[in-house]
């Protein structure tokens, strides 16, 4: 049986785009508490795969998942889904929004759902929960007093909801990607998505010299961003998304000289665009 791993508990939008990847219906899914412990589970052979948020359209950048990539190694992603994201409010039964003193819920989906808590539930104080899921069951434990999370998760916990499709931009949608081990890069289709990730060395025009081997070759970048490496001072990660499959010349050849130019280079994979 195929297991996957994901951000848990039972109810986030993690196991819904998890769900999706699920071909058969057969799948066993594998709640963890966060996307380095899903990729860890993937690398040990617990799981044959993790599925973790990668991109927010409202907040950028999934950072705790863009760092388990780069510790993670042995691993790389496959395939991607993409989720509209809305939140349902709720509390424990019986309780009113007037009433609530702390509400719960994951960082970025508080920054999605802050302009509507301020005006239906003013001075109310944010309690950070380790996922969407996790924050209705910290209101059914007493340890917060409203969420926002998905509907499902109040089905799960027992809780009352109050409020349906609450998003404070109605286009927000996060993607999500399908990690396993090593292997096989998907055949191209025509539509797809290749991460990079690398290092420069700490010296003045490293970067733009880097990023010129995609220009000169016509390469589109549809996503750069640069993460700390935690390692030494003043270094960085730098993570990019090209439009194209690795088997593309133009993207083959610009890998390569990238490579000639940076401290650490790594493919994440190549896959089919949601």
């Amino acid at each position: 049986m195929t297991r996957i791993a994901y951000l848990g508990p039972e109810g986030t939008f993690t196991e819904e785009a998890a769900r999706r990847f699920d071909s058969t219906g057969q799948a066993e899914f594998v709640p963890v508490d966060s996307p380095a412990a899903a990729l860890k589970a993937v690398a040990e052979g617990k799981t044959d795969w993790a599925v973790c948020a990668i991109e927010n359209s409202v907040d950028g950048a999934v950072t705790t998942t863009a760092d388990a990539l780069v510790d993670t190694p042995g691993v790389q992603i496959y395939a991607e889904t993409e989720l509209s994201i809305a939140f349902a409010i709720m509390t424990r039964a019986g309780e009113t929004l007037g009433s609530a003193r702390r509400l719960a819920t994951h960082p970025v989906a508080y920054s999605q759902v802050k302009r509507w808590v301020g005006e239906h539930a003013p001075g109310v104080e944010f309690v950070p929960a380790s996922s969407n899921a996790a924050a209705a069951k910290m209101v059914a434990d007493g340890e917060a007093d409203v969420a926002a999370a998905p509907e499902r998760a109040a089905d799960l916990f027992g809780l009352d909801v109050h409020a349906r499709g609450v998003a404070d931009m109605e286009t927000a949608r996060t993607r999500f990607v399908l990690v396993g081990k090593q292997g096989k890069v998907p055949a191209a289709t025509g539509n797809d998505r290749t991460a990079i990730v690398f290092r420069t060395p700490n010296k003045p025009g490293t970067l733009v010299g880097a990023l010129q081997e995609f220009a000169v070759r016509g390469v589109d970048m549809s996503r750069i961003e640069s993460r700390p490496t935690r390692k030494e001072p003043n270094t960085y990660n730098f993570f990019v998304d090209l439009v194209g499959h690795i088997d593309d010349d133009p993207i083959a050849q610009a890998i390569a000289a990238v490579g000639e130019q940076t401290t650490q280079i790594r493919m994440l994979g190549s896959w089919p665009k949601a």
